[in-house]
């Protein structure tokens, strides 16, 4: 079992290291991130448009147990890994968001390309993530920490039941509102917003973001923005298609309606550098993606984009 346990994580950590760092490079980056009210920490229902459901928010700034969220912050989405379960898993925690974070979303911390520092860093990584990766495997085959979970004797989110729920939880978070009627026009909206989204996106204006946006995901996307600046690079998103796209839910809840649509997209996605130089993707081949988003409206006011999440 030891040597299986090693085997497996070196595998995967050089997968995880190696993996490019420019894919999925569309307004919000293809993570999961925003706010749906109360329902932000119960799975949204699976569609016909995306059969398997979503994944989980990766960052959010509603606190469990509160219906939104907390402004620019980046919150307490999941409760932190580790809590109440020690040094060792605390630790560990620590390094596993480092390790995800500077490989995952973007922020190659150590350099690029394979020069002396690129090496270092990505020798750096790949160590990150082996004992990382070893550490899960043992947690998860050997049963290791309070009931053989990831989260320790904290908090571990719940989820509303569906056909693939994403976790179980001590308790089932509480029902949506009142259901919301979608009407035709709400649906062409949320088309024209995804649209314009995109489009704002491409041209780096924040301007734009804010009138489509929430004040949160607005913070996620200028961050994403901020990043493609410092590497010297920007995302053009083009001939976004709805390929498509059906209702998950909508209700309301404190003043508010809430709508989940689930759309499968086609777009042409190209990286450029400060020359003009592509660098990632293409302007004339298209690739496809299935998201779940999220709008909100007060009474009276439009909609806006508050959360989006990935297809499983």
């Amino acid at each position: 079992m030891r040597r299986l346990s090693i085997l497996f994580a070196l595998l995967l950590s050089i997968t995880l290291a190696l993996a490019p760092g420019l894919a999925q490079a569309r307004a919000g980056s293809g993570y999961s991130m925003g706010s749906r009210g109360s329902q932000t920490y119960a799975a949204p229902p699976a569609t016909g448009t995306s059969p398997y459901g979503a994944a989980p928010f990766q960052r959010s700034t509603t606190v469990p147990g509160s219906s939104y969220g907390g402004g620019y912050g980046y919150g307490g989405g999941y409760g932190g890994y580790g809590y109440g379960g020690g040094l060792g898993r605390g630790l560990m925690g620590g390094l596993l968001g480092f390790g995800l974070a500077s490989m995952l979303l973007g922020h190659h911390g150590f350099g690029y390309g394979f020069g002396m520092f690129g090496l270092f860093g990505l020798l750096i990584r790949l160590l990150i993530v082996f004992f990382l990766v070893r550490w899960l495997f043992r947690m998860f085959f050997r049963g290791a920490g309070v009931g053989g979970g990831m989260f320790g004797g904290g908090y571990a989110p719940s989820f509303a039941a569906g056909p693939m729920p994403f976790a179980a939880g001590p308790a089932p978070i509480a029902p949506a509102g009142p259901p919301v009627a979608i009407q035709p026009a709400d649906s062409a909206a949320f088309e024209v917003w995804r649209k314009n989204i995109q489009a704002a996106w491409s041209n780096s204006d924040l301007n734009a973001l804010r009138t489509f946006a929430s004040p949160e995901m607005v913070s996620y996307f200028a961050e994403q923005l901020a990043d493609n600046a410092s590497r010297g690079v920007r995302n053009v998103v083009t001939d976004v298609r709805l390929q498509k796209g059906d209702l998950a839910e909508a209700w309301s809840e404190h003043g508010r309606d809430y709508a989940t649509v689930a759309m499968n997209f086609s777009m042409a996605d190209a990286t450029y550098d400060q020359s003009g130089r592509l660098v990632d993707g293409s302007p004339t081949e298209h690739v496809s993606a299935t998201e779940y988003w999220t709008f909100l409206r007060a009474p009276g006011g439009h909609w806006m984009l508050s959360a989006i999440q990935q297809a499983r």
